[in-house]
């Protein structure tokens, strides 16, 4: 009798497997032969959140929490001209401070005369060593804010190794970008490890000489366990946009990383938003941090934001016609909340006559960074996106943000719309509500 009862158990573990793996496989299936792009190899975990449904129970402002939930009256907002806002007063300038000549020279090329508040409050500290928690606006130079201490932190010493971890590829490029712009002719390196493109190239460029890692949790955890890459012999590292990364699921590989990095590190923590996942991290892995909040408020206040509210879901696209024939449209960032509606989306836009490109999790890298630069060159007028493009990214002049799915919750609708507005620019962004 416990024999015939195990085996009807087993049957039934048995008949639901099979069920649950038909499911996934019918889910997976509209995308084509999904098999590859979600190996763990890939760090394709950088397009978890593309699919993600909005439904965990609200755990207050930044936790998630259902469309239903989110109060209309967060997305409207009055623009304040940049004009009428208190200048702000740097204590220092680039050449102030005590940094390398010719890396002054580099920042001076770029055209950095003054810092902004992040990086005027945060440069002398990493400087000094001390771990830091900055927390600031979209668009207000946290990159640089990390970047420029660092650089000079690898010339004063040429033995240094530092590593940058960061929720998405194309945030991983943007920060390496940078880092090559400050550098100049300076003899520093750096290689660039994230999912989508070979990791056999970033192995052999891991085994050149180098000083900066940039990279995604997922594939440096790879390259960790491929013995290609030893934390141990980073003695600093940068967290940018880390509340990203636990929304993604990263938490477990940023911990996996950080544990076999020596005690005995300067630990950098840079984002717009933070939670109490966060905070718990920051207490884990951060020595006496100090906490640099330059904050002006959730979403920059020259950002005008609206609604458009439409009776039924069927009338977005017909609505959304209209509106980009508007000459004002000039450069719009649209966010779908699926990989498969951003592309559904993009390629109707295309059939209508627009300028549009999509990128998403199921793009490859260098399809999805060939996107990124005919937006940013203006060689097509309408980028639709999935929170891939939300967090980090610097794209100039995108005169208006336009939430076609509403975003999962309240910190995502930050780090959507502060792609515009950037700087001292006045931005705009729409939400639709049916």
């Amino acid at each position: 009798m416990k024999g015939r009862v195990a085996y009807i158990y087993f049957k039934a573990k048995k008949i639901s497997v099979i069920f649950m793996f038909k499911r996934n496989f019918k889910r997976s299936s509209r995308f084509g032969n999904s098999a590859s792009r979600h190996r763990r190899s890939d760090d394709s975990r950088d397009s978890r959140s593309d699919n993600r449904r909005p439904s965990r129970q609200s755990s207050g402002r930044g936790g998630r929490f259902t469309d239903q939930k989110i109060n209309p009256a967060l997305f409207v907002r009055k623009a304040e001209p940049v004009a009428k806002a208190e200048a702000y007063r740097s204590k220092n300038a680039f050449a102030d401070f005590a940094i390398d000549e010719q890396l002054k020279n580099n920042i001076a090329a770029k055209g950095y005369v003054t810092p902004t508040p992040i990086q005027d409050e945060s440069i002398p500290m990493i400087l000094k060593g001390h771990d830091i928690v900055g927390i600031a606006n979209t668009g207000t130079g946290k990159t640089a804010a990390f970047l420029i201490p660092l650089l000079n932190k690898v010339l004063m010493n040429p033995q240094e190794n530092i590593l940058i971890i960061v929720p998405t590829r194309e945030l991983a490029g943007q920060i390496n970008q940078e880092l090559f712009d400050f550098r100049g002719a300076l003899k520093i390196f750096s290689v660039c490890c994230v999912g989508g493109m070979s990791i056999y190239r970033q192995i052999s460029d891991l085994r050149r000489q180098h000083n900066f890692v940039i990279g995604t949790p997922g594939r440096l955890k790879d390259l960790i366990n491929r013995r290609e890459l030893n934390p141990a012999r980073f003695s600093t590292i940068v967290l940018d946009e880390a509340d990203r990364m636990l929304d993604m699921g990263f938490v477990n590989d940023m911990k996996f990383i950080m544990e076999k990095m020596p005690k005995d590190r300067q630990t950098l923590f840079f984002s717009a938003t933070t939670n109490k996942e966060v905070t718990k991290l920051i207490q884990t892995f951060l020595t006496n941090p100090i906490s640099i909040s330059v904050k002006t408020g959730d979403t920059a206040k020259n950002i005008e934001q609206n609604v458009i509210r439409v009776k039924h879901e069927d009338e977005k696209l017909a609505v959304l016609h209209e509106i980009l024939k508007k000459p004002e449209f000039s450069k719009v960032l649209i966010f779908g909340r699926t990989k498969f509606g951003v592309e559904k989306l993009s390629v109707s836009l295309v059939k209508k006559g627009f300028k549009a490109d999509a990128i998403h999790g199921n793009k490859n890298q260098n399809k999805r960074q060939m996107s990124l630069h005919l937006f940013k060159s203006n060689r097509t007028t309408i980028l639709v996106a999935t929170d891939v493009a939300a967090r980090g990214l610097d794209i100039p002049n995108v005169s208006h943000v336009i939430n076609y799915d509403l975003p999962a919750n309240y910190d995502d609708y930050i780090h959507r719309i502060g792609r515009t507005g950037r700087g001292d620019q006045m931005g705009n962004a729409l939400t639709f509500i049916s």
